[in-house]
């Protein structure tokens, strides 16, 4: 969306994990799955910026919960996430709209029941497809997970492109 730098926003969530290179380069992939899905899906800019935007922050909550509970499990990010996107995105003078939504996302990204929207299954998806890598999962666990989450053509193809023994 015009006048909205989502490279400005990467740098600030950069630094808000700065000298954790996983949480980095975990969200960075996220976003990019994110984008090469919801393309594939012919999103529109809004809904497109909107996910962008979710999934560059969806793990914000990741540092406050350590630091607030001693874990930083999907439970926690999902309850300490909203708060520090609503902070940084009210900073950069983020869309009201399109905030409001980021912050629902951020608060259930780990919540894969009652999925409401592309933006959402998307978020889902490319979540799981760097997970599923980064957790070194199984081929079982990876076809359960197909199963279960992959909705979308985009999604379901770069699956099958990266864990073929898993189909």
């Amino acid at each position: 969306m015009n006048g909205y730098s989502l490279n400005d926003l990467t740098f600030t969530m950069m630094a808000h994990d700065k000298g954790h290179p996983k949480l980095i380069q975990h969200f960075l992939k996220v976003h990019a799955f994110a984008r090469l899905i919801g393309e594939g899906e012919k999103l529109d800019e809004k809904l497109l910026f909107t996910l962008e935007t979710a999934c560059i922050v969806h793990d914000i909550g990741i540092l406050p919960a350590k630091a607030k509970h001693g874990s930083g499990s999907g439970k926690f990010q999902e309850m300490e996430g909203p708060t520090e996107a609503k902070e940084m995105l009210e900073h950069l003078g983020w869309p009201a709209d399109v905030t409001e939504r980021v912050l629902y996302l951020v608060g259930h990204h780990h919540t894969y029941t009652d999925i409401d929207g592309a933006d959402y299954q998307i978020m889902v998806e490319a979540d799981f497809l760097v997970n599923l890598l980064e957790n070194q999962s199984e081929p079982e666990a990876q076809k359960t997970a197909y199963q279960k989450i992959f909705r979308t053509e985009a999604g379901k193809k770069i699956f099958a492109l990266q864990f073929p023994e898993a189909l």
